[in-house]
């Protein structure tokens, strides 16, 4: 058997990467594609590798030939590789391909050492190695039958979403015995190289076999490999992050700060979302205004404002929207004079936007991490502010003050002329959470210097619309918040969203429900792991205390073994040199728990 790798692309999408080299020369974690590639190659018995060189040929030639001059490696150029596509590439090794069994290869491939080799050591005489569809895909998808026959090609033209769930992508691995490429491949790409011209896919040729169904051309899923296709900047970022070694993927990961729908393999037990909200009815009803949000311009601040006030039963004159709760802690911090006292540990979103001079910092003295309003009131008593930052619930605590608790804390700052920020965000996950709220006209008017902060994207599931608002009854707050925020600064699919909100409020309200349950449950088999002590929590999380494994070390061991992520909480502030470790654990649904409970078990 040989191998023939297609490497006469010029990658123009890569734009400086590819400026003076063909993509199979572009380094990921230190390592060029072309080089992984030979290497992975080398681990099999074959009797020689063709590549076919076009831009930059000269390039690839001397770095091959220096760096891999043991093998045995046959060049063919491509002249004109920048007026033609892979098909022309492939028809020019076509004499070659006649002598042997072939492994077919593009050169813009990473792919797991057992990638390749699956293609090798398979049954099948002829076969294509193909990954069912992920979001990320690009370029041709086939569709098979029971027996893993292809029985068509997909190319891009009669690509269709919705039916998606029955596409696999092709791998751009295959394997082709000579019989096939002498009496069935090699004839039908003359012909349509003849019919069609030269700027093709060899793909198509493939497409028009299977389609008079002359071969038995089957498909490989290769399930839990992984591979990627880079064509531009952000392929390589994210091949960069999927074959990194352990601890450095584990860093990639958690410093992309979300964007995990890129790497669909992964469970995302540190972000906080709602599991059980929005329901497909109201997703429905998204995609069925899909075209109408995306052409036209949302409404301006006021339009906004009102739907907001509509959306938590306030006055519009009270209400500030933001692209996320992000947004308006921006603005917010930055129009805070003074000193601001800061429990800790926290959502550091806060804290971040002050300088260290104007933090006054609370610990609460215990495991838990614990306080109540009088732990607040006493410490920030003897160490006065002019702000003060209340998470509720704490995050990553999961500590909650409860309504008589916030009503005298709410005094007490009013009797001292203390601006009060209470950030709402996980308040809806709390038992008996109506009646704790303080997002009412009657109490924000009758306490002027409060602010009630609460992100949309973590209760209501919807973290991809960049949702939150404030709400006071400090006027000169709001003009001054609204004055340094754009005035379209959410986009028509949010404001659309809190525009038909109120219809599925029941919704809401029962997967509320089901979440508090779940989250019962999750707590009592998560309190079965010996060396894991699950703290209290009325949020949609647990902060967890671990013994016998450090936070990092369980962080990295869910990453690599099981591909779940989970806080480690060992770099945030506040968690002190004392040695304990503690990590935070989302709440997700029951399939997700349970597949990280027994996780858990495992170690």
């Amino acid at each position: 058997m040989q191998a023939l790798i297609l490497a006469a692309g010029m990658g123009r999408r890569l734009g400086e990467f590819t400026s003076e080299n063909t993509k199979c020369m572009l380094e990921v974690n230190g390592v060029r594609l072309i080089d992984r590639m030979l290497q992975q190659l080398d681990s099999l018995p074959l009797n020689r590798i063709i590549i076919v060189v076009g831009y930059a040929a000269d390039n690839l030639k001397k770095y091959i030939s220096q760096n891999h001059s043991e093998k045995n490696i046959i060049f063919i150029e491509n002249p004109i590789y920048d007026k033609t596509n892979n098909i022309y590439s492939l028809w020019l090794a076509g004499d070659l391909m006649k002598e042997d069994d072939t492994l077919l290869l593009e050169s813009d491939l990473i792919v797991d050492d057992k990638v390749i080799r699956a293609a090798y050591e398979s049954d099948y005489p002829n076969v294509a190695l193909v990954s069912k569809y992920q979001t990320w895909n690009d370029g041709t998808m086939v569709r098979i039958d029971n027996d893993c026959k292809i029985v068509n090609f997909i190319p891009k033209k009669a690509f269709k979403y919705s039916e998606t769930e029955f596409y696999y992508k092709t791998v751009n691995i295959y394997k082709f015995s000579k019989e096939f490429i002498l009496n069935i491949y090699l004839p039908f790409l003359d012909a349509y190289i003849k019919v069609l011209g030269e700027n093709e896919y060899y793909e198509q040729v493939l497409r028009v076999i299977t389609l008079i169904d002359s071969c038995d051309l089957k498909a490989l899923p290769i399930t839990g490999m992984n591979w990627y296709e880079i064509d531009d900047v952000q392929d390589l970022r994210i091949a960069e992050t999927i074959f990194a070694e352990p601890k450095d993927r584990l860093q990639k990961m958690q410093n992309s700060y979300g964007g995990y729908w890129r790497y669909p393999s992964v469970l995302d037990f540190c972000y906080l979302v709602n599991p059980y909200f929005p329901q497909p009815k109201m997703l429905d009803e998204m995609k069925a205004n899909f075209d109408a949000l995306l052409c036209n311009y949302p409404s301006g601040m006021g339009v906004n404002s009102l739907l907001a006030a509509k959306y938590f039963g306030l006055s519009a004159e009270l209400v500030v929207v933001g692209n996320g709760a992000a947004e308006i802690i921006r603005s917010l911090m930055s129009s805070i004079e003074g000193k601001v006292g800061v429990i800790y540990p926290t959502f550091e979103e806060y804290p971040n936007r002050l300088s260290n001079d104007k933090i006054v910092k609370f610990t609460p003295n215990n495991p838990d991490f614990s306080y109540t309003e009088d732990d607040v009131i006493k410490y920030f008593t003897s160490n006065p502010v002019d702000c003060l930052l209340i998470i509720n619930p704490d995050n990553p605590s999961g500590n909650l003050i409860k309504r008589t608790g916030l009503n005298k804390l709410t005094e007490w700052a009013r009797e001292n002329n203390i601006r009060l920020i209470i950030d709402e965000s996980f308040i809806d996950f709390a038992d008996n959470a109506e009646q704790i709220t303080l997002l009412s006209n009657e109490f924000l008017r009758k306490n002027p210097s409060l602010c009630i902060v609460k992100s949309i994207s973590k209760s209501y599931g919807v973290p991809g619309l960049r949702l939150g608002i404030l709400a006071s009854a400090d006027q000169n707050l709001i003009k001054e918040l609204k004055k340094d925020l754009a005035i379209w600064n959410i986009n028509s699919f949010a404001e659309f969203y809190m525009q038909i909100f109120n219809k599925y409020e029941k919704d809401y309200t029962r997967a509320c429900e089901k979440f508090r349950a779940e989250r019962e449950l999750f707590r009592q088999e998560l309190e079965q792991i010996p060396w894991l002590r699950v703290i209290p929590s009325q949020a949609n999380y647990f902060l967890c205390e671990l013994t016998g494994i450090s936070s990092a070390d369980l962080a990295l061991k869910l990453m690599t073994d099981h591909n779940i992520l989970i806080k480690d909480c060992s770099s945030k502030k506040g968690f002190g040199s004392d040695g304990r470790q503690y990590v935070r654990i989302a709440i997700r649904d029951r399939h997700d728990n349970t597949k990280l409970v027994s996780a858990l078990k495992s170690l």
